[in-house]
């Protein structure tokens, strides 16, 4: 019987925060080679979180965006069900002053809790299930890195927000349509598909790919399939309740 040795590839060199983040952006196989060969997780977590906490709260600094996102949050209370009388909207009327500072408070607790929770589940997938090797640093230090793509679209949307003053995202496929009916099942479907998340979905099964040394392509489908179902899950909801 006849053995085929394999040599393993070279491991990357390790590089510094600013171009392991352009990396992932501009060439992600590569930028993940090093990142997996050399993990850091913590100065990626907290940049691209304080980058996101800022541009969230961003157009929320401006009278136009603290009255858009309190017309959003009447509406959203309306649609559950939720009576909104007049001594509700005032009291919330009169903190609509600290929503900067909460938005951004909230921004930097949640961010790292829900990557830390991805991480979790991904590392029972990879590792537990399907027989990986990877550490768990290195798993969170490609999540880390991967949402640089997170950061950009909130400096998308959060810049675009200030100038028009309003809130919400700016890059889901249903601001393409505009003529689709706000709460129809299409209209809530194309709007919950996010440009920036569907890149960011794509770029993190790449580094999933590299650090498991799988192939891409099975591995991106599968984060998406997953992400479909919870698209149409909230847009199923929002029709559900939006027609209620």
């Amino acid at each position: 019987m006849t053995h085929t040795a394999t040599a393993a590839a070279p491991a990357a060199a390790p590089r510094p925060l600013p171009a392991r983040l352009l990396g992932v952006i501009t060439s992600p196989m590569a930028a993940f080679r090093s990142i997996v060969a050399e993990p850091k997780w913590f100065g990626a977590l907290t940049l691209t979180t304080l980058l996101v906490a800022f541009f969230s709260a961003l157009p929320m600094t401006t009278d136009a965006g603290r009255q858009a996102t309190l017309d959003q949050q009447v509406s959203t209370m309306k649609s559950l069900g939720f009576e909104v009388t007049d001594q509700m909207y005032d009291g919330m009327e009169r903190g609509a002053a600290r929503l900067p500072y909460t938005t951004a408070a909230s921004v930097l607790v949640i961010s790292p809790i829900i990557a830390l929770i991805v991480a979790g589940l991904l590392f029972a997938v990879f590792n537990a299930a399907m027989g990986g090797e990877a550490s768990f640093k290195q798993l969170y230090s490609v999540i880390a890195h991967a949402g640089v793509i997170s950061a950009l679209g909130a400096v998308f949307s959060g810049t675009i927000n200030y100038l028009r003053g309003a809130t919400g995202s700016v890059a889901n496929l249903g601001g393409l349509l505009p003529m689709l009916p706000e709460k129809s099942f299409a209209g809530n479907l194309l709007g919950t598909i996010d440009v920036f998340l569907v890149w960011y979905v794509v770029v993190l099964a790449i580094g999933l790919a590299v650090l498991y040394r799988r192939r891409t392509q099975p591995v991106a489908l599968a984060l998406l399939g997953v992400y479909a179902v919870i698209a149409l899950g909230v847009a199923v909801f929002k029709s559900v309740v939006g027609g209620a």
